[in-house]
């Protein structure tokens, strides 16, 4: 009992200092040598991808949270895992409960939601059941329906479109289509939305050649964006077909975005530029959006990857 008590002991102290504990895991799990000194256990994770927009995944239960440096630790692609955005899954007590999921962007801030990582969830978490093909997940942008299909393939439903502007949020008189923002010198023309996270999209008559770093650092960081957003820079190829590349909030300019994919989709679906479904071609990949308009959900398939499994010394 003594022991135990020490141990203890001596795990909050670490917490204290900062260094955080493995999250699955009590101070019973710690080995301690005489001279007092302890070697924490490794935390369990696996790295995914979809479409080149790459993912940290960690998975248990009562998880709590990381710190905002530690994140930004295991994102550096030379010293650490290296990483877009850093999913926190905990894993419900019932087989086929809900998902609960919590999304942190590489420079350690937490996102509302994020399309190819709950693509990467639901694949994961529906090889752990026996009847996995139907995911239920929740993050603080809402609920996610999630399908895993053949060959790799998943589908999630990212909810209905949100354009009233307090919702975005969005700071504006009222709602219109597009808005005038003043950015990096300029008027800019964009949409405003919201698919459990803010999103701007720009028309663009060439993406390979939009001015993606200055536009997109400075509108993701616009006053009018309480909470900044995503900036997405969208081409649209045919009736069918989008080119986009898109600024992700904290993060910067990745290969891929679901929720950007599903913004530019259904902003231009709703302009009367392209036609559901729509294939959303970005530098990693190809992703497919469906959105039959007005209050429907917007569906998002796209190809996951398993890509290792590692574990961090904490």
């Amino acid at each position: 009992m003594r022991q135990l008590e020490w141990r203890r002991k001596a795990y909050f102290q670490r917490l204290a200092l900062g260094v955080q504990a493995n999250p699955a895991i009590t101070s019973q799990d710690y080995n301690f040598c005489e001279c007092g000194l302890f070697h924490p256990m490794t935390l369990a994770f696996t790295k995914m991808q979809a479409g080149g927009n790459d993912f940290m995944v960690v998975v248990g239960r009562s998880l709590p949270l990381p710190e905002r440096r530690r994140v930004r630790a295991w994102a550096d692609r030379r010293l650490g895992v290296g990483f877009d955005q850093l999913l926190w899954v905990a894993e419900p007590k019932s087989g086929n409960g809900m998902v609960h999921y919590r999304v942190f962007n590489a420079d350690g801030g937490e996102a509302e939601q994020c399309g190819n990582g709950a693509l990467c969830i639901a694949a994961l978490v529906a090889k752990r059941r026996a009847n996995g093909d139907r995911i239920l997940l929740k993050s603080s942008g809402g609920k996610v329906e999630a399908r895993v299909l053949e060959g790799g393939m998943v589908s999630c439903s990212l909810g209905r479109p949100e354009w009233r502007p307090e919702r975005v949020p969005f700071l504006a008189s009222g709602q219109e289509a597009p808005y005038r923002l003043e950015a990096a010198g300029g008027e800019r023309e964009l949409e405003a939305l919201s698919l459990g996270n803010p999103h701007a999209v720009l028309d663009v008559p060439d993406a390979a050649v939009a001015e993606v770093s200055l536009l997109g650092a400075s509108i993701s960081t616009h006053e009018r964006f309480p909470q900044g957003c995503n900036v997405g820079f969208a081409e649209a190829v045919d009736g069918h077909r989008l080119r986009l590349r898109v600024y992700e909030r904290g993060a910067g300019e990745t290969p891929a975005c679901g929720t950007g994919a599903c913004a530019a989709a259904v902003a231009g679906i709703r302009r009367g530029r392209v036609r559901s479904p729509v294939q959303v071609e970005m530098a990693g990949g190809r992703l497919r959006v469906e959105w039959p308009g007005g209050e429907a959900a917007a569906w998002l398939t796209g190809r996951i990857d398993h890509v290792f499994d590692g574990n961090l010394r904490l």
